[in-house]
């Protein structure tokens, strides 16, 4: 589970460090009394369908281009979009909402570049296996959606 704390070390801009607040509002705000379960907004706006998505995602994209601005590697830039992404994905993204985290995740990111000098280089070496692992989704939800109509139509 994700920490709620994300920020020892103070980073470059003051822009930044008001991330993790925000971090936290988006993930771990709120905590489900007499259980270790924190949540956020989030997760709450994420149910509602479309509007919901949509800010949620705005949000994160604020909080990339924040960290672009200030200096983020393509590589880190692209790790902090695919961290979002997850979030976006129908009705999975919801349950994931409040499990994985993504604006905490892209905050600890941004203090392992800036804090611990990691997460360096270009995009590509992290698209390429995530964009990889998309296509073989695709690919295997595409050939069981075949696979379920091939079986309909034997049956009628």
């Amino acid at each position: 589970m994700a920490k709620a704390v994300i920020l020892d070390t103070p980073t470059k801009t003051p822009a930044i460090n008001s991330l993790a607040r925000l971090a936290k509002l988006m993930d771990a705000q709120f905590s489900i009394p007499g259980t270790g379960l924190r949540f956020g907004l989030d997760g709450i706006l994420g149910l509602i369908p479309g509007v919901g998505d949509l800010s949620t995602m705005a949000v994160s994209g604020y909080m990339i281009s924040i960290m672009a601005k200030n200096g983020a590697s393509g590589a880190l830039v692209a790790r902090m979009v695919i961290n979002a992404i997850i979030g976006a994905i129908p009705f999975v993204g919801d349950i994931f909402d409040f499990g994985w985290k993504a604006n905490t995740k892209n905050v600890r990111l941004m203090q392992e570049h800036y804090v611990e000098g990691r997460h360096r280089g270009g995009a590509w070496r992290v698209l390429l296996p995530a964009l990889l692992i998309m296509i073989l989704i695709v690919a295997g939800i595409i050939w069981v959606a075949v696979q379920l109509w091939q079986w309909v139509t034997a049956q009628f």
